[in-house]
């Protein structure tokens, strides 16, 4: 059974990235992210509406981080804290050493390497601190860029369920990715 904790948050840095915790003054950095349709294209959850969903959101995944059951990291450029995208792990199984992996970026940064250098730090971080054996993603199978990045980082397609989400009205396709430990390329 994995032990993990996240008090002390553990601070991650890149050459050009600082991921950090989610504040409750990145508030506006959330909502424009959880509430733009194409940040949120391919996370099938409702749009958030007011800033009072951004903070409902971030309450939550700081009480996740308190009960160590899930982690999420503000990206940030290093010498500027302004939050432009976050990367978790959530849907931890302690019993299996296994976390979901999940990343979301302000479109301004797309196409930068900034969630390659993210997601390259965070696989480390679960890997060698976390002690996980595999890492999961679940991604709609549109999100070509989603998935060409998976691929990229060794990830290979586990499954593939047919209708298995029903969101907004649709029966929704699932891809499952996963890594194991010893497919991971450590940095």
């Amino acid at each position: 059974m994995l032990n993990i904790k996240f008090d002390p948050f553990p601070l991650l840095t890149t050459n050009k990235l600082l991921l950090r915790q989610v504040e409750k003054s990145d508030v506006n950095e959330i909502f424009f992210l959880r509430s733009d349709e194409r940040v949120m294209k391919y996370i099938d959850r409702p749009l958030a509406k007011t800033t009072d969903d951004a903070y409902k959101f971030i309450q939550n995944i700081n009480d996740l981080e308190k009960n160590n059951e899930a982690v999420t990291w503000a990206i940030t450029m290093k010498g500027n804290l302004k939050l432009i995208g976050t990367i978790c792990y959530w849907n931890i199984k302690k019993e299996h050493f296994r976390a979901e992996v999940g990343y979301i970026l302000h479109p301004d940064y797309w196409g930068k390497g900034i969630i390659q250098a993210a997601l390259s730090e965070v696989l480390n971080y679960g890997f060698i601190v976390m002690n996980l054996h595999s890492i999961e993603a679940n991604v709609n199978p549109d999100n070509k860029a989603s998935i060409k990045l998976l691929e990229r980082n060794n990830f290979t397609r586990e499954a593939y369920f047919k209708e298995n989400y029903f969101y907004d009205g649709k029966f929704l396709d699932t891809a499952i990715y996963s890594l194991l430990i010893n497919e991971h390329k450590k940095e």
